[in-house]
């Protein structure tokens, strides 16, 4: 059920989804969080440390969300989760085995085929049916999360001096007794068209 519920969510099954069902449960039964999605909803924090399939199974299952707040994308590139129970401070770091790929192929030999398909359906199905112990690492860990980074309402909003965009969250940085928003400071993932263009016409007509 959880799987199927899953599934909708990303919109096809495959061996990123069975993963991460299993390992949300896993996470969740590790932490004492029976009811995710209901009494217990307020209680969970998770970190996910991969943007792939597997974390659209976490949400599913956990409910957590980036929107909520309550879901934090780390991104190590990592097939991993920490699952923390804020009201007990128990945090479990639950990490795929690279072996369980190797391991699949026990429970789904495919002699008639090798194509890439059907090692991907069998690999899929082995999932299913493997063991946690099989699956995953089981790591218990210390969480230690900052006023700032908990759910609900920013506890401040402020202007950066270069840009005049708002920050919130306390993400700003000083910096010479400017405050920064991080792409001013450090550089960001995006340079804004009109200057972007205007540089590289200044190097054209200098030739470099």
């Amino acid at each position: 059920m959880l799987l199927n519920e899953s599934v909708k969510t990303h919109g096809h099954l495959c061996p990123g989804q069975v993963l991460g069902v299993k390992m949300s449960m896993l996470g969740l039964k590790e932490i004492g969080i029976e009811d995710p999605k209901g009494k217990d909803k307020k209680n969970i924090i998770v970190f996910v440390e991969m943007d792939r399939c597997a974390t659209d199974a976490v949400q599913s299952v956990t409910g957590c969300s980036l929107g909520r707040r309550t879901m934090k994308f780390v991104d190590y590139g990592k097939m991993a989760a920490t699952f923390l129970n804020l009201k007990t401070g128990k945090a479990i770091r639950v990490i795929a085995k690279e072996d369980a790929r190797e391991k699949a192929k026990e429970y789904f030999p495919d002699p008639e085929s090798s194509s890439g398909q059907n090692k991907y359906t069998a690999q899929l199905e082995a999932y299913k049916v493997m063991s946690d112990k099989e699956l995953f690492d089981v790591m218990e860990v210390n969480v230690e999360l900052k006023p700032e980074d908990m759910p609900g309402r920013p506890l401040r909003r402020i202007k950066c001096d270069f840009c005049g965009e708002h920050v919130q969250d306390m993400r700003e940085i000083y910096r010479e007794g400017k405050i920064l928003c991080k792409p001013c400071a450090e550089g960001g993932y995006y340079t804004e068209r009109e200057k972007t263009s205007s540089m590289l016409h200044a190097m054209k007509i200098s030739g470099i």
